[in-house]
């Protein structure tokens, strides 16, 4: 044997061999459906793909997949404690995901089709690892439901809130202004507020970071309430306060400095200056290390509910085939629904 291809062959049998054996088949068994899931529901996974690339208010998303790796990563010592057990109610919150997929298509909403998706594969998940395994996975599994882009519904009211602080502000510093829903017009000209200013994209964002810094960082809900309804509320009034400030800034230097102004402070600067602010009034609050987040493989054990439910179980062998044929026939569904909306 040429002695590259025996170092090939020791190299792949060293990655299998790497994992505790009780893990080997369930984790070649959750590779298998995911790629089946995600061929499925590609058209899905490629709009999604195509939002957080091309599009300015999901780019934080591509982050998204490596704060879940990184949460996954923390729980390593824990999952090498207990062995996979398949769980067979999750094949029906996977029938669930896949058919709230199928209304997405069926109606066009791409939101229920993206968040189909994700679910699906949240729940094979739940299927093939078990129940004591999503327990244990439970922040990086919720965590998922971000990488589906959101936002859209409410750039409207934020467009509005953002031209009423900024309309409050113009007047209590002595500009004379008026303002017509999201047009506020000065003595320099008239200013709107569009889509882009509307802060969605640094709202959205700043509530994704909230939520991972809750749950890892605190412990009691009064806290994580009161960081998530800041990380909330203040991004909100921020935005309005940097749209007043570019309309301030205008009435002195112009317009077209104004507005390159406000493009290299919001794009580069505002959102960390915000994020810096919150994290270190939010940081003497710190309860716990990232590294304890969420329940230790041995409070599962002694949880009831969880040895009374993780019974509920059918062979590793079973749970591959059931999620496989769960999407496949999810994917003859969606080609006859194409095929009688197209007939």
């Amino acid at each position: 044997m040429p002695p590259d291809q025996k170092t090939s062959q020791m190299q792949r049998g060293g990655l299998l061999d790497a994992l505790p054996e009780a893990w080997r088949m369930p984790i070649l068994s959750i590779t298998a459906a995911v790629v089946v899931l995600i061929l499925v529901t590609a058209r899905e996974w490629g709009e999604m793909l195509h939002q957080w690339w091309n599009i300015d208010t999901y780019s934080h998303i591509l982050l998204v997949p490596l704060i879940i790796a990184w949460l996954v990563a923390l729980k390593i010592d824990d999952l090498a404690t207990i062995s996979p057990r398949s769980f067979a109610p999750g094949l029906g919150l996977l029938l669930l995901a896949l058919g709230l997929w199928l209304g997405g298509r069926a109606t066009g909403i791409n939101l229920l089709a993206h968040a189909g998706a994700v679910g699906a594969i949240q729940a094979t998940v739940l299927t093939i690892l078990g129940l004591r395994a999503a327990v244990l996975l439970f922040l990086p599994l919720c965590f998922a439901a971000f990488l589906v882009p959101f936002g859209d519904e409410i750039i409207g009211p934020l467009q509005m809130i953002t031209a009423e602080i900024s309309i409050w502000l113009t007047e209590l510093s002595g500009i004379d202004a008026s303002i017509d829903g999201i047009y506020i017009d000065t003595p320099v000209g008239l200013f709107v507020v569009a889509e882009a200013c509307s802060g969605v994209r640094f709202l959205i964002a700043m509530v994704t970071l909230a939520v991972l810094v809750c749950f890892t960082r605190f412990e009691s809900w009064s806290k994580r309430a009161l960081f998530l309804a800041a990380s909330a509320i203040v991004p909100i009034l921020a935005n309005g306060v940097r749209a007043w400030g570019t309309i301030y800034i205008a009435q002195i230097y112009g317009i077209e400095f104004a507005e390159g102004f406000d493009h290299v402070v919001y794009g580069w600067f505002f959102f960390a200056f915000v994020v810096v602010v919150l994290l270190a009034a939010a940081w003497r609050f710190f309860e716990r290390e990232p590294d304890d987040y969420g329940w230790t493989a041995e409070e599962i054990a002694h949880s009831l509910p969880v040895r009374r439910f993780e019974s509920v179980e059918f062979g590793a062998g079973v749970a591959l085939v059931a999620v496989i044929s769960s999407a496949v026939l999810a994917s003859v569904m969606a080609a006859v629904l194409a095929s009688s909306t197209i007939g």
